[in-house]
């Protein structure tokens, strides 16, 4: 392959050539500007990107001596514009911060800095990573009339597009997996505050967190050991055959669509082909309630965190996010605690359950990507989990009615990631090779 589509490796296989002198930093940048340049006009991925800057970085870290270099060294990565960053504008999608350039990086920022990583851009958000209404710019790679998801739009677009390897996301309800299953790629949503939020903006402090799109684990791989994600105690995950699935549709089943029944059902039978045990696992009704605390949490959250820009710019912050702030949704302090406390006290009892099977099996999204770019999709399978504050990760495969990407996830107990990940990369390669989805692009 040369230089011209380098843009087609995942960062795994770009930094094998880079390491060994096949591939520049440089040439591999100016592939990836080169599919942007082709492609930005149908995806609209970007909030903000400086090819200059882009080449300035990528020269300065072919100029670093071999035995210098950090473990992502030229790994090119994008990254959601709520994620401060020193070098580019932080927007949030806003009005009230066009044109903001932080001082700081984010922490995650500096942790993928100092591994070497070149950042690419920063990528669109639904407004502040809060609003069920997407950046108008951006469109699902797959097909222009429809939504890429949100809130991390440009991250999954991005990624799914081949216009970069890695980006950066965030999720509160279901940002990064929705995303992930609506473009066709991997994501993974992180045990919860196992990634330093410092440096995002917050819209809930209980539910934010910090995720990462790829084409492949081997890649999500690479930031979680920039991020050190690690688990107590190692893997014993040792293929397909004999591992236990527990599949968990959740209270929400009833308002899946044809697409992601037709995935789950396919995912079971893959997986049972390869020898491996599939139990449907149904929740005790306690976890009904997930769906209803989970969104009390986001709103009387959402109070305390837009309280500073409604007060400043309450003409310029969204009818939604101001009235989380003016609490229009109803809900009082009493509401909160019991949310609050109600969703602590299921967390455990779902970690218990879990550590009884390799990973937990559950839809990822209610269908393919809708038609439309205002409405970046329904969380309604993602909110549970990231209430839960459980490592989720989106695996991509199946499709649709109108052959759109359509993934499932996998779920494991907390702070059980790396596990988490191993099982993902072997269930991975069976999906991608027999759940009859197909990258065109």
């Amino acid at each position: 392959m040369g230089s011209d589509n380098a843009y087609l490796l995942t960062a795994t296989e770009a930094l094998v050539k880079i390491r060994a002198g096949e591939l520049t930093i440089e040439n591999y940048a100016r592939s990836l500007l080169r599919r942007i340049d082709v492609r930005d006009a149908d995806v609209g991925a970007w909030a903000y990107l400086d090819r200059d800057y882009v080449l300035q970085q990528a020269r300065a870290l072919d100029k670093v001596p071999m035995q210098d270099r950090g473990p992502l060294h030229g790994m090119p990565v994008a990254v959601k514009d709520v994620i401060y960053t020193k070098d580019m504008p932080t927007a949030h999608n806003s009005p009230i911060y066009k044109g903001d350039f932080p001082k700081l990086d984010a922490a995650s920022i500096i942790l993928l800095r100092h591994a070497g990583v070149l950042f690419l851009g920063k990528t669109t958000t639904a407004e502040f990573a809060a609003s069920y209404t997407g950046p108008a710019s951006t469109r699902n790679p797959h097909n222009p009339s429809r939504t890429p998801g949100g809130s991390s739009s440009g991250s999954g677009a991005a990624v799914g597009d081949l216009q970069a390897p890695v980006a950066l996301g965030t999720q509160t309800g279901g940002s990064t997996i929705r995303p992930g299953s609506f473009n066709g790629v991997y994501s993974i949503k992180p045990t919860w505050n196992a990634v330093s939020r410092e440096g995002l903006k917050i819209s809930s402090l209980m539910l934010d967190t910090i995720g990462i799109f790829a084409r492949g684990v081997d890649d999500l791989d690479l930031v979680a050991d920039a991020f050190a994600l690690h688990d107590d105690e190692p893997s014993d995950f040792d293929g397909i055959k004999g591992a236990r699935f527990a599949l968990c549709k959740t209270v929400v089943w009833p308002v899946a669509g044809e697409g992601t029944r037709n995935a789950i059902a396919r995912a079971v039978e893959i997986l049972r082909a390869h020898g491996a045990e599939v139990e449907e696992v149904d929740l005790p009704s306690e976890f009904d309630n997930l769906p209803r605390w989970h969104n009390v949490v986001l709103q009387t959250e959402g109070e305390t965190f837009f309280l500073p820009e409604h007060r400043i710019a309450k003409d310029q912050l969204s009818p939604q996010l101001a009235g989380y702030v003016e609490r229009k949704a109803g809900y009082d302090r009493r509401e909160q605690l019991k949310a609050f406390d109600g969703i602590a006290a299921l967390r455990p009892k779902i970690d218990e359950i879990a550590s009884k099977y390799t990973a937990i099996l559950t839809p990822s999204v209610i269908d393919e990507a809708p038609e439309g770019l205002e409405f970046t999709g329904d969380s309604a399978f993602c909110v549970g989990w990231s209430a839960l504050h459980t490592p989720v990760i989106n695996i991509p495969g199946f499709q649709g009615h109108s052959g759109m990407p359509i993934g499932v996830s996998l779920v494991a107990p907390r702070y059980r990631d790396r596990h988490l990940l191993k099982v993902a990369k072997e269930v991975g390669k069976l999906f991608e090779a027999e759940g009859g989805w197909k990258r065109n692009l």
